[in-house]
């Protein structure tokens, strides 16, 4: 296969069928970098309002770098993973250090910066800043290992980095950046996981999987390890300050799972209102639970978080972590809590 052969058709199909995007018709380094950190782990639909949000109010290098961490975290709540905003003003602090605020246009100063891997310093190189690299993800491995009828375990390094040669030799220099975000959006719109719609891909006629009759069953990959399941209980624990009613929140630990943000009183295992009596007691808050709330479920890559809930009325005390007592406005405008917690939030709100 030669490379005009298949990136002649792409590019075409590309120009008449993409996205328009934020980050497309303004593809400036800083907003590929962005949108490609939110999109890891997340749906572009899903990830639009939150990079609409994030770029208005931290429109450069700089402001990111000098925006507190109460900011950062706000701004991305909801999103997950919140180590990739911490990696982001890490990333953001050392480019205002060392490149004067600027990303730099090169490809290994880029994979040296914290939380940009292979796939992303490819993505900011290529569409940033029109350098010939690939920027190859979960979508680029499905179309090539299609493409190729390649069976091997798209999961394992010597699978990728076979592939992402191929994706490198068929790349036309004239557009990387365009021949890259094609092969993202062929994967996510035509090239799909299952079955893919064949009779609207531009590379139909070069596809080895299709003419074989197994484009449905590729690409291999290694089973998912299964999911830990953990209990916990939510203590909605509520006081009555001057004449608010607000809620009890503590803060994370700065290291983990969720680092640093805020949430209810969670308690581990699935407890009884006795239990959670005393578990509050050990805590330093003496409070009364007065009726059960909605449990909540909530899945992570590894792990799953099963929850149920007390509503508690305060009496005296205060955990020894690092807490607060919030106003109902606040849960929204002030403290930033994982969407994993969420739904007490809500149930909270409505008692406040």
């Amino acid at each position: 296969m030669q490379p005009t052969e298949f990136s002649a058709p792409l590019l075409r199909w590309y120009d008449e069928n993409k996205r328009v995007l934020p980050f497309r018709t303004e593809p400036t380094p800083y907003r590929v970098w962005v949108s490609e950190i939110m999109l890891q782990q997340t749906r572009v639909a899903a990830a639009l309002p939150y990079y609409e949000r994030f770029m208005q109010a931290l429109p450069t290098v700089q402001a990111l770098a000098e925006c507190s961490e109460e900011q950062l975290l706000k701004l991305w709540e909801g999103l997950g993973y919140y180590s990739r905003a911490r990696n982001l003003q890490k990333a953001a602090r050392i480019v205002v250090q060392q490149y004067g605020g600027q990303l730099p246009a090169d490809l290994a100063a880029l994979r040296a910066l914290p939380g940009i891997g292979e796939y992303t310093a490819g993505a900011i190189a290529s569409i940033g800043f029109g350098l010939a690299a690939v920027a190859v993800d979960g979508n680029v491995l499905r179309v090539f290992s299609r493409l190729l009828c390649d069976e091997g375990d798209v999961t394992r390094p010597e699978v990728k980095k076979r592939l992402a040669a191929e994706v490198a030799r068929l790349q036309p220099p004239q557009r990387p950046g365009d021949y890259n975000q094609a092969l993202m959006e062929l994967g996510a719109l035509v090239c799909t996981p299952g079955a893919p719609a064949c009779e609207s891909c531009p590379a139909v006629h070069l596809c080895r999987a299709r003419q074989a009759g197994c484009a449905a069953q590729l690409p291999h990959k290694a089973p998912k390890a299964k999911r830990r399941r953990c209990e916990w209980t939510a203590a909605l624990v509520l006081r009555e300050d001057e004449g608010a009613r607000r809620v009890l929140l503590t803060r994370r630990p700065a290291d983990g799972l969720l680092a640093g943000l805020w949430q209810p009183v969670l308690l581990p295992g699935r407890l009884s209102d006795g239990e959670t009596r005393a578990a509050l007691d050990a805590m330093g808050v003496e409070a009364e639970p007065v009726r059960a709330l909605d449990g909540a479920k909530h899945v992570f890559t590894h792990l799953e978080w099963h929850m149920t809930g007390w509503l508690c009325r305060w009496r005296a005390g205060a955990p020894a972590c690092e807490h607060a007592w919030a106003l109902r406005g606040e849960l929204d405008g002030r403290y930033a809590l994982p969407s994993a917690v969420r739904a007490f939030a809500e149930q909270a709100k409505k008692v406040l």
